[in-house]
């Protein structure tokens, strides 16, 4: 059993449910604590699934987890006995306890169940809540309501004359399973797992767990699970839900089940995990993090529950009052009330339509009137995919107002991202336009579906549509009408409202969970660091950006543009949104400025006279060079060119304009300015491995990650507690995951993400700095820094795009550069950073997230040069 210590194995004969004395396998790392002369916090009573074995936990035997662990074979079951006899749900339960006892163990007990474990383990511990301190629980269910389907893949392995074929007569099953494990599993460990199963008579406790799967009423274990189901809900001890939600068999309904079942758990999904999520991820570290948390170390137990506190706590608060509320303002204020607030360019008859700020707070009541009526509540997740303008900013501040949570994933995630995301949310609500629910109906994704616009009857029962905003928008107002007002409280500060997903740079897309009180701190922010008022409206060249403008008084217009490809709007597009506005200020994302500056020659007079009027450009999301900045000049002179520094976590933390960095000059990384109002910042201090120290500092020119502390800084990761812990393990910071450095002025600049720091035998090399060094290579348009080796014997590897080889969004496998090229880059490279690159490649396109266009995949960058270097075939970039 590779990866399990000889000494862990134990043996012992204990009756059984029929009295009689059966022989049990289990691992139980007592003895190496004992040798090691650690004394246990406590014990984790670990128990397998089908058709898996104690084999399954051998990871929680770490360092860092000073708890005995007791991973047991099931009788039938691993290297357990085979007795022949056929046990139920309620009697593995029984047997469990029946083992513990001869054990005489006692509490704290955490239990740690995985599939059938998953049950087994949550009926121990209802039967043993006294010795009961936290449960585990991972890709499990607990329950199945007998109106649903079992998942097709349990569905398949009941069918009459293919369970016992696949179970016992062969190991399909088990191979199977087994074959779940993304990267495939290797072969010692795949022996490992079949070695207890290798003949029929040893597989046939594989063919009874299948057999006792309770999907019916009559089935003799529906009622145990009914107890189990329901007892779990009254056991208020710490909970961990591990997950992966690539499994076939235990979905994601199965986790939202478990979370309605025991609220307080804290949950993390590994994206990338399926079924056997011990295989596929690092749960084990997970848990030793939670453990940590939750309990304390056997020196330092924990007798209270940890500060929580999210980082807003710590900060200067804002002024805080509902979002939404500066639309009623405007709406009921003379001088605004019939200005516009929302412009739409074309539409479907090729004429725009502008909505008043009065028109726009009368739908927005209508609305909520409507959902409410309908059975939306507060507190209720509500997933939006509406095409930016009128439409979403009406159902988006409907949602604010009754309390229901704003699931933000914008189509610029792509299909796949956008379908984690959507489902990782766990909507309770779908509200789309016909194309998005065309999707969500043929990718699966979850929640009673609104449509934005009324569909023909035939296409709402296609689509499982249960009626439109625009059918609840008139009966809310019909109800307002016949004075039945929207009186529904405004959702307290603290109660969220909104969950923001990242660009999926850097891995899947991550959900930022805001509350009122932080995403109202965070629309004060960007306010107040763009000047924005209803006499200067909002061009919103990245579509979110979209949704900013009405909670600040901004009238907003979105250009003509495919928003899922941001980095493609075209000047005449921005010049004809900007013309709607009159002087406005001006948000793209970084990708499109290049673009806008290469179709400028298509602008008439008009076009360009509109550019001219605006009053200010920004962008954010990526780091601008200078010379980007004063070409644009040339197209906006009047405009104020700001680069604000920030994060869906944290929009809004520092900004800098052009004239601020040509004060700056050159220097390691981008300098993105000084900290926005109410925004502090700090360094985590680094090793010469790259990892941070735990020391904190404000001083300058020492590089490390960044950290950030503001009261519009994000409540949690949704379902990701372990991410969450890490971005917030200096208490009180936001750990950006950034890496950079403070200089003299308290200015800060960004010099990359700390995952991909370069710790080379030279020492810590930011990527940015190399890609800087590179792209002052004449014909150079982007440079990606990678690294080959070992950490702290790195090497260095550049791969380009140049002029006359950029292919956007045209993948393919990068070549070796040019002989001149390539010395080139490595003397620019030497003399500004010194360190050498040991290879040059071009590519047609450097891989970057599809939300912004612009942030380079370092880590595919390095995946590939390690493979290639290796003298392997590497996949297309």
């Amino acid at each position: 059993m590779p990866g399990v210590d000889p000494r862990l194995h134990r043996s012992l004969e204990v009756r059984d449910h029929t009295g009689e004395l059966r022989r049990w396998h289990l691992l139980d790392s007592g003895p190496l604590l004992a040798e090691q002369g650690i004394r246990p916090r406590g014990t984790l009573l670990a128990v397998h699934g089908n058709p898996t074995s104690s084999f399954l936990f051998r990871s929680l035997v770490r360092a860092d987890i000073p708890w005995r662990l007791i991973a047991v074979d099931q009788l039938e079951m691993g290297w357990s006995e085979r007795t022949g006899v056929t046990r139920r749900y309620q009697d593995r339960v029984t047997d469990l306890s029946l083992l513990t006892d001869a054990l005489s163990l006692r509490g704290p007990v955490v239990t740690v169940g995985h599939d059938w474990g998953g049950l087994i383990s949550s009926g121990w511990a209802l039967d043993n809540r006294h010795d009961l301190a936290g449960m585990i629980l991972t890709n499990t269910g607990v329950h199945q309501r007998l109106e649903e389907a079992l998942p097709k893949a349990l569905q398949l392995a009941t069918a009459p004359g293919f369970r016992t074929a696949s179970t016992s007569v062969t190991d399909a099953f088990l191979r199977t399973t087994l074959a779940l494990s993304r990267p495939p599993l290797p072969a010692e460990v795949q022996d490992a797992y079949l070695a207890p199963y290798r003949s029929r008579a040893r597989r046939r406790g594989i063919d009874q767990f299948v057999a006792d799967i309770p999907a019916h009423a009559d089935h003799p274990s529906r009622a145990t699970l009914e107890r189990v189901a329901e007892g779990i809900t009254e056991l208020h001890v710490p909970t961990l839900f591990a997950w992966g939600p690539r499994d076939i068999t235990f979905s994601d309904r199965f986790l939202r089940d478990l979370i309605e079942r025991v609220p307080h758990a804290d949950v993390h999904r590994f994206e990338s995990a399926s079924h056997l999520v011990w295989e596929d991820a690092d749960v084990a570290g997970l848990v030793a993090d939670w453990l940590e948390t939750t309990f304390g170390t056997a020196e330092e137990p924990r007798d209270h529950a940890p500060d929580r506190r999210p980082v807003s706590a710590f900060a200067e608060q804002a002024p805080e009052r509902p979002i939404g509320a500066r639309i009623t303002e405007l709406a009921e204020d003379p001088h605004h009330a019939h200005r516009s607030a929302v412009v739409e360019l074309g539409g479907e008859d090729g004429e725009g339509r502008e909505i008043s700020w009065s028109l726009l707070s009368r739908r927005i009541d209508d609305i909520a009137a409507g959902l409410l009526a309908h059975g939306v509540r507060p507190g209720d997740r509500v997933s939006l995919l509406i095409t930016p303008g009128a439409d979403l900013t009406g159902v988006l501040y409907a949602c604010f107002r009754i309390g229901a949570v704003a699931v933000v994933a914008d189509a610029g995630l792509g299909v796949q991202g956008l379908t984690r995301a959507v489902i990782g949310s766990h909507p309770d609500w779908f509200i789309g336009i016909k194309r998005a629910l065309v999707g969500a109906r043929a990718l699966g994704w979850p929640g009673r579906r609104l449509s934005v616009e009324q569909l023909p009857t035939v296409d709402r029962a296609a689509l499982g549509v249960e009626t439109s905003i625009a059918e609840l928008a008139r009966s809310g107002s019909l109800m307002r009408d016949l004075g039945a007002p929207l009186d529904a409280p405004w959702p307290a500060p603290d109660a969220d409202a909104a969950i923001l997903f990242t660009s999926g740079s850097t891995g899947p897309a991550k959900g930022a969970v805001l509350t009122h009180r932080q995403l109202g701190a965070m629309f004060d922010a960007v306010g107040d660091t763009l000047q924005l008022a209803p006499e200067r409206g909002l061009v919103a060249g990245f579509a979110t950006f979209a949704l900013l403008g009405p909670a600040l008084g901004a009238p907003t217009v979105v250009p003509d543009m495919d928003i899922t490809r941001p980095g493609e709007l075209t000047a005449p597009a921005l010049a004809a949104a900007i013309a709607a506005l009159g002087r406005p200020a001006v948000f793209t994302a970084p990708a499109a400025l290049r673009n806008i500056i290469d179709t400028a020659d298509q602008l008439d007079d008009a076009g360009r006279a509109a550019m001219a009027r605006a009053a200010s450009f920004f962008s954010a999301g990526a780091p601008i060079p200078a010379h980007l900045l004063r070409e644009l000049r040339a197209l906006m002179p009047q405009a104020r060119t700001l680069t604000p520094y920030g994060m869906t976590e944290c929009l809004a933390v520092a900004a800098i304009d052009l004239e601020g960095i040509e004060e700056a000059g050159e220097g390691s990384g981008v300098c993105v300015g000084r900290p926005v109002p109410r925004v502090e910042i700090a360094i985590a201090v680094m090793d010469p491995q790259g990892r941070t120290t735990g020391e904190i500092t404000r001083d300058a020119d020492v590089t490390g990650e960044i950290l950030v502390r503001a009261p519009h800084v994000r409540d949690r990761y949704l379902m990701l507690w372990g991410t969450t812990r890490t971005s917030m393990r200096f208490e009180g910071w936001h750990a950006t995951g950034d890496v950079g450095h403070l200089d003299p002025a308290g200015r800060l600049w960004v010099e990359g993400r700390a995952a991909h720091v370069l710790a080379t035998a030279d020492g810590l090399l930011t990527p940015v700095r190399v890609e800087e060094a590179a792209e002052s290579v004449p014909t150079v348009r982007r440079a990606g820094a990678a690294v080959v080796g070992p950490r702290g014997t790195q090497q260095v590897v550049v791969i380009l795009e140049t002029e006359d080889g950029y292919r956007p969004g045209k993948p393919g496998r990068p070549r070796p550069a040019d002989p001149s090229l390539q010395e080139a880059v490595r003397r620019a490279v030497r003399e500004r950073c010194g360190t050498e690159v040991v290879a040059v490649f071009t590519t047609r396109s450097l891989p970057t997230d599809i939300r912004h266009n612009s942030k380079i995949d370092r880590a595919a960058l390095s995946r590939w040069s390690e493979q290639t270097l290796r003298g392997e075939r590497a996949d297309a970039l």
